[in-house]
């Protein structure tokens, strides 16, 4: 079940259920040693299936989060059974005890934020408004809860027989009560949604007395989301770098005639160091400074234009130039035709696809992952950490000259599986004195990693579908509007109530939008700003911690109580 209820398949409607085989099987007669045993493997297959997109990119980052990850569900497991054991309600424990372990995938390498219970609501737009106030780990609360709740009056059911005399017998107050509580809660969840989106969707409202109110979204520039379609394979050979360049060239020239007075290209494929310290020690018929050039000249009068390539620090050593650093990064070309001072560089890294974690601490580790050909290179393709959180500006005075009159705008950029942490979203969103800074987000990303090429036809995994999923909760979140711009899709754009829309102004993707897998295409849309501050822009991932904590209490107790029966046992033995 934990399997169909995320996209592509996504049967949403298991996942209310789908955590109670789990707990019943958790039961308090079941040997530990065993049931830690069992749980690992089953979960380890669970991972290792789920995660098969992973594979064929680094072996080792497949291997060493599957195998971290499946250690979570025997910790899962033993808490459950010491929570029947002490007859801790289960429509407690349950949302606790789930909503701390997915938080602690975040705690290896980085952290992976995938195939949380609340990512595959991401089409349920009522309920999971309450996002912005307890972040996606909220929406796993309360479908943890209802699940609790019903393994709960299953057990009780179960004790004396499924007679109907028997089981009114069971039902007692208490059990009536956590119903109640339970459902409140989804309720309340619906009628916030509810009121949520009629907030947004209603331009105007009205106050006491009939004097018009300022609405909380208004109208932004219109924005163009370019999607190539490059299988990674194709792309790290380097031979098609020009031709990829002039192809997402001719999409970004249509989209310009649409009216786009923004234009995203996705994550690294402009193939060059574009950093202007580069850039100037170049020779001018260097490709870096022909691709340079073109956008200077392609942006001049015509828009903003958004592109993901390499950043680089020069160094030179003897007869030779090469990058002391490099990252990877977004630049923005504006409509004077020259390049932004501004430049931001990836903070979030993706071990082993993007830096190998043992290349400093364990180098002999690193050569031998190397020469079993575990990750995806057979070079140090290490790129360094970004540390700045860059907000671009769009200003209204550099581009007089345009057609449309844009005004001033603010943005921030996350790239590729950045969109997945929560953390860094809520940075660019609001300010250290808890000020919105920006008027949306843009996710550039490269997901040609994880399709299959064959011939001429790029057949999608499931991945594509799961990171727009996932990047429905940042919007939400911070209500705030994010436009993606992904190499082999999905390209698309997540207003601030997190409904991935489909349709455009303008464009040649397909319209529904979890059908943009694998092809090539552009669109123009306009943003729509939104004016709110969410508390979980302020406050983070408050409930996600909290949870978290409860699960290393509990743990603690009970080793410590393991512990202490065991010593008392021996002493009086």
């Amino acid at each position: 079940m934990l399997t169909v209820i995320q996209p592509p398949i996504g049967w949403a409607f298991l996942a209310w259920v789908s955590w109670v085989p789990f707990i019943l099987a958790c039961s308090p007669n079941t040997n530990p040693r065993r049931l830690v045993k069992v749980t690992y493997v089953i979960s380890l297959f669970y991972w290792l299936v789920n995660l098969y997109w992973v594979f064929p990119i680094t072996i080792a980052g497949w291997l060493a989060f599957c195998f971290y990850t499946a250690f979570l569900w025997p910790i899962l497991a033993l808490c459950f059974r010491y929570c029947r054991i002490k007859r801790i309600p289960l429509f407690i424990a349950t949302p606790v005890l789930i909503v701390g372990i997915e938080r602690m995938q975040g705690l290896f390498l980085g952290g992976f934020f995938w195939r949380f219970l609340a990512h595959s609501q991401y089409q349920n737009t009522a309920l999971i408004q309450i996002a912005d106030i307890f972040g996606a780990g909220g929406v796993s609360f309360l479908i943890a809860m209802y699940n609790g709740l019903l393994a709960e009056l299953l057990l009780a059911a179960w004790v004396r027989g499924p007679t109907i005399g028997h089981l009114a017998r069971r039902f007692t107050a208490g059990y009536i009560l956590q119903a109640l509580i339970v459902c409140l809660s989804i309720i309340a969840a619906f009628t916030y949604g509810n009121w949520r989106i009629a907030q947004s969707d209603k331009p105007f409202d009205s106050a006491q007395g009939g004097e018009p109110v300022e609405p909380v979204v208004e109208q932004g520039p219109i924005v163009a989301s370019l999607q190539s379609n490059i299988p990674q394979s194709v792309k790290r050979e380097g031979k098609s770098s020009e031709a990829i360049f002039n192809e997402l060239l001719e999409q970004s020239k249509s989209s310009a005639k649409a009216g786009a007075e923004i234009i995203v290209w996705p994550e690294t494929m402009v193939q060059a160091v574009l950093d202007p310290q580069v850039i100037r020690i170049l020779d001018p018929c260097h490709p870096y400074k022909v691709f340079d050039n073109t956008l200077k000249e392609h942006s001049k009068d015509t828009a903003y234009v958004l592109v993901g390539a390499y950043g680089g620090v020069p160094e030179i050593k003897e007869d030779s130039i090469c990058l002391a650093e490099r990252y990877n990064s977004a630049f923005l070309y504006t409509p004077e035709g020259r390049l932004s001072d501004k430049r931001y560089d990836k903070i979030h890294l993706v071990p082993f696809g993007e830096v190998l974690p043992l290349r400093k601490t364990f180098p002999a580790i690193y050569q031998f992952l190397m020469k079993l050909k575990f990750i995806p290179y057979n070079f140090d393709y290490s790129l360094d950490y970004g540390s700045e959180y860059t907000i671009f500006e769009m200003s209204g005075n550099a581009a007089q000259n345009l057609k449309i009159k844009t005004q001033n705008y603010k943005f921030g950029v996350i790239i590729c599986y950045e969109d997945t942490v929560p953390a860094i979203a809520r940075k660019f969103t609001v300010s250290k004195d808890g000020k919105k800074q920006v008027d949306w987000l843009v996710n550039i990303s490269n997901d040609g990693w994880f399709v299959k090429f064959a011939g001429e036809k790029v057949s999608p995994s499931a991945e594509l579908p799961q990171h727009a999923a996932v990047c429905a909760f940042r919007a939400v979140e911070n209500r705030i509007p994010i436009v993606r711009s992904v190499n082999t899709g999905i390209s698309c754009l997540i207003d601030s109530l997190g409904r991935i829309k489909d349709n455009f102004v303008a464009g040649t993707l397909p319209d529904k939008a979890m059908d943009r897998t694998a092809v090539a295409g552009w669109f123009t849309d306009r943003i729509l700003i939104d004016k709110r501050i969410s508390f979980f822009s302020k406050n983070g991932e408050w409930l996600d911690f909290c949870c978290q904590a409860c699960l290393v209490l509990l743990i603690i107790v009970g080793y410590c109580g393991n512990l202490g029966l065991k010593l008392k046992t021996k002493a009086s033995g």
